[in-house]
């Protein structure tokens, strides 16, 4: 397994409406990640860095697949896969990111 810099295991925050509820809601947050970073790492790096040190309850993780899509009549691409982690935080600890 390759040892990963923390502030490569996260790539961006997916922010969607329904990630929106999430965050509200469940105190949960979700990133695109490294695909090769395992459940520690991401733990790891988000409490490095959003300053957040043993916040972090719960991490699960996913592979979301490639998909194909259509530019035009005959034109096809595929999107490429990508894996997503889902951070449960403790209650009433907030990510500094997204209370702009």
């Amino acid at each position: 397994m390759p040892e990963l810099h923390p502030y490569d295991v996260i790539r961006r925050p997916v922010i969607t409406e329904k990630t929106n509820g999430m965050m509200e809601e469940l105190n949960q947050y979700v990133f695109e990640v490294d695909p090769n970073a395992n459940k520690i790492q991401i733990k790891d790096a988000v409490e490095l860095v959003f300053d957040v040190p043993g916040q972090v309850v719960n991490v699960r993780t996913m592979i979301m697949p490639a998909k194909r899509a259509r530019r035009g009549r005959k034109h096809y691409f595929r999107t490429r896969q990508w894996k997503k982690a889902i951070v449960t935080l403790t209650e009433g600890t907030k990510l500094q990111l997204f209370n702009v």
